[in-house]
């Protein structure tokens, strides 16, 4: 992806999942920023389980 042509693209909001929900980070020990803030995404599938718990808040 070189460049988004829309600044209201849901690439945007997946990425934004992703960095805060899954991706390990150096300066948090290897912990993602939700570990970091003692919020913990359980199960094999991370995407799966951020999907199934948003789709029960609905």
């Amino acid at each position: 992806m070189r460049g988004l042509k829309k600044s209201d693209t849901p690439i945007l909001a997946g990425y934004q999942i992703y960095h805060n929900y899954m991706r390990p980070h150096e300066a948090l020990d290897g912990k993602t920023p939700a570990e970091a803030c003692g919020i913990k995404v359980e199960g094999e599938n991370k995407w799966m389980t951020l999907i199934q718990n948003a789709s029960l808040r609905t």
